[in-house]
């Protein structure tokens, strides 16, 4: 067994290989830049090497510096984690002529299956079914065009080196096709070092499922059932799951066999990766790609068959057999993974930078309801989100004997997750987790596109809701009038009173209430009868509640916001005043407060760099013109014109740095 491992990676994959290195004994060191200097992965190994700037192309993924910070402190092996250079040839090579192991596949698997053109050749020689496309090189973006009209639109636009949705583009169309080529070779250079391209067919109502694989040197190589990754955005994996609610155990066995032989043909150890598009009409699957890594999502892999990952490709990069086989693989209960990303989905899921004012994950390990909770992170409260790095803020997991309670037990997570201080996707998970489409397995690639079409707006509170709402407000309402009473005390020789009559606005509608005390907590009764009983506590200044309505259990985030009442909760986040009914009439007289108009103005809608300006004052452009690029956490963002108009003045150059909401250029 090793003695010393180092990370060459950073974040929560980091602290993820860090726990299981420290659990078999082995020392480890962490890399770092100068943005990661304060970060969790170097605070939780035995040793941290500088290895240069923020941008990893000047850190993360030069080979000479890890190389060095490994001769440094004598480690005698590498994990890679995912990205950088997990996937790297010239990197295993690197290692092995330095005598250090690297835990990961050999050489030639990497070469064979990390590169996506030649995977897919030896796929389609090996008998495996393939989607149509285009494998050979790609010029430029008018060959692009050419090839991708021929295959027939869409098409998938891919780095051959890419990997995390990075250097991907979807073209229904001669202009996107064109645009999305050099969008995704200027990502797949600026991520890998890498900008060749290839173009497939893109499959219109695909699942996206997975077979993880793992191998010894000794021949064996395994299958550890699937993992569906259908719930994506911009074609990275938002949410996943396993078992596929989809497969049935004949699917399963006949995509794990592919996987394997797939595997064994590249004389494939440690773990990896086989994924495969699914017809989820004709129940027929397609070789997309091999991983030669460990995936992001291996966490729900783990939950359900008890295996440690990690554990075993340390164990197999050192030389041990596998001490289990394929009979003994058992899928037990149903884990979910959802992805929590610092991008704000009231933008469009456009990256957030910032520091985190408050990081409170929920309780990690097994509740009481005998579900369990597992939260991958690699930051922490008063940690910064760089802008050089993946969003990703945590890796939120959840396990239960079955689909619909490991759900449940996500949304209570969800509820229980503070995240304060940058945009992210908390609210977007919790609505994901409601949705009758989701919940009942119907699941596609498409899936995000269909059930929100418009973007994300929030979540609307049905009559239910807001009623749950409107009593929770009215309790904490009774919280604070308790305090202000203690404060005040008396007025002369009265005391101050908390009225029993309240009228709650929220979600612009008005809910007369009485609170009348009981034994099982404090009564809300509504204008019609209706009666909810909220127990449970909350005190001035707690940003997270626990209450029981009607002797159900609820998390929720409670704020101020002026003199309302803030409550986020399911992807929901209204602001309730709760008023004495004389003055809730007198507030029904106010004037409504408009925002300013800035429709006239395209403002920057993320922290970024503006790498072009594709238009020049005085222009006319049209409905879906392309206007500027921004990139920001090495993705990049076209800003697109809504409607036909006139360009005034442009702001901005290119080069330039801009932070959320500051001018590029105004209309006329």
């Amino acid at each position: 067994m090793f003695k010393k491992i180092l990370i060459a990676n950073r974040g929560e994959i980091a602290c993820r290989v860090i726990k299981t290195a420290k659990k078999l004994g082995i020392a480890t060191v962490a890399v770092y830049s100068d943005a990661d200097r304060d970060a969790l992965h170097v605070r939780m190994a035995d040793e941290a090497v500088h290895i240069g700037p923020a941008p990893s192309s000047q850190s993360y993924i030069v080979i000479e510096k890890i190389i060095e910070a490994i001769r440094k402190t004598g480690a005698d092996a590498v994990h890679p984690g995912y990205g950088f250079l997990s996937e790297n040839a010239a990197f295993a090579e690197a290692l092995e002529k330095e005598g250090v192991a690297f835990i990961g596949p050999p050489v030639g698997a990497i070469q064979a299956m990390g590169d996506k053109i030649t995977s897919k050749k030896l796929a389609a020689e090996a008998g495996v079914s393939t989607v149509p496309g285009h494998m050979g090189l790609i010029a430029d973006a008018e060959e692009a065009v050419t090839i991708s009209a021929s295959i027939g639109y869409p098409v998938m636009i891919k780095a051959s080196a890419g990997g995390g949705g990075k250097g991907m583009r979807i073209a229904w169309n001669d202009q996107e096709a064109r645009e999305g080529f050099q969008s995704s070779k200027n990502e797949a250079k600026s991520s890998f070092g890498d900008d060749r391209i290839f173009i497939e067919k893109f499959v219109t109502e695909p699942r996206h499922i997975e077979i993880q694989v793992l191998g010894d040197k000794h021949g064996t190589v395994l299958y550890l059932g699937e993992r569906e990754c259908s719930i994506q955005r911009r074609n990275q994996k938002v949410i996943e799951e396993a078992p596929s609610p989809f497969l049935d155990p004949a699917t399963r066995k006949a995509m794990g066999e592919q996987a394997v032989a797939l595997a064994k043909a590249v004389g494939y150890h440690s773990a990896g990766t086989v994924e495969f598009i699914v017809d989820g009409k004709a129940n027929k699957f397609y070789f997309l790609e091999m991983n030669t890594r460990l995936q992001v999502e291996h966490p729900v892999t783990e939950l359900i068959t008890g295996i440690d990952l990690v554990e075993q490709m340390i164990r197999v990069a050192s030389g041990e057999k596998l001490s289990f086989g394929q009979d003994d693989v058992k899928l037990n209960g149903w884990a979910i993974e959802s992805r929590l990303y610092a991008e704000d989905p009231f933008r469009n899921f456009l990256p957030s930078i910032g520091r985190l004012t408050r990081y409170r994950p929920p309780g990690e390990g097994k509740t009481s309801d005998g579900t369990i909770v597992r939260n991958d992170t690699g930051v922490f409260e008063g940690g910064e989100i760089s802008m050089y790095y993946d969003p990703m803020i945590a890796k939120l997991c959840t396990w239960a004997p079955d689909r619909l309670t490991a759900i449940d037990a996500m949304s209570a997570a969800l509820d229980d997750f503070e995240v304060e201080g940058i945009g992210h996707n908390l609210p977007f998970l919790s609505a994901v987790m409601q949705d009758e489409r989701f919940r009942a397995g119907r699941l596609t690639t498409a899936f995000i596109a269909e059930e929100f079409p418009e973007g994300f707006l929030g979540v609307e509170p049905g009559e239910g809701d807001l009623r749950k709402l409107a009593a929770i407000a009215t309790t904490v309402n009774r919280t604070l009038q308790a305090r202000a009473v203690q404060i005040s005390g008396t007025i002369g020789n009265h005391r101050r009173i908390i009225g029993q009559h309240w009228v709650v606005k929220l979600a612009d509608q008005e809910f007369p209430v009485t609170l009348e005390t009981s034994a099982d907590g404090t009564a809300v009764v509504f204008a019609d009868g209706g009666r909810i009983t909220v127990a449970g506590g909350w005190l001035p200044g707690q940003t997270h509640a626990h209450f029981t309505i009607d002797g159900a259990p609820l998390g929720i985030k409670v704020g101020r916001a002026g003199t309302g009442i803030r409550l986020r909760w399911r992807g929901m986040d209204v602001v309730a005043h709760v008023r004495e009914p004389r003055v809730a009439a007198l507030a029904r007289l106010m004037p409504v407060k408009l925002p300013p108009d800035t429709s006239k103005m395209l403002l920057c809608p993320m922290p970024g760099v503006i790498t072009s300006v594709a238009v020049s004052g005085g222009d006319q452009v049209e409905a879906g013109q392309a206007l500027a690029t921004v990139e920001a956490m090495k993705m990049e963002n076209i800003l697109r014109a809504e409607k036909r108009g006139v360009v005034k003045r442009v702001a901005v150059a290119a080069g330039q740095s801009l932070a959320v909401d500051e001018l590029i250029m105004e209309f006329e």
